[in-house]
């Protein structure tokens, strides 16, 4: 993919989904606004092998779904 979407086009285009993010656009909270979508996959594992193969510059990972109760996140 070369053409950089807003969040809201990755959400809609990627349900439920773990995204690598090229050159992120952010806004002053550091919420991510617009990228461009490098790989996707519904198993995060695999999305972190592909930003281990590709070693973008600046990147960011999302998930597009609910994280399910219980689930601990460390940033």
């Amino acid at each position: 993919m070369e053409k950089i979407m807003t969040i809201a086009q990755i959400e809609e285009q990627f349900e439920s989904e773990w995204i690598l993010v090229e050159d992120p656009q952010t806004n002053e909270a550091l919420d991510i606004q617009s990228g461009k979508v490098l790989w996707h996959s519904k198993d995060r594992d695999e999305v972190y092998r592909k930003a281990v193969e590709l070693r973008p510059k600046r990147f960011a990972m999302l998930y597009t779904g609910q994280i399910p109760e219980n689930t601990a996140i460390a940033l």
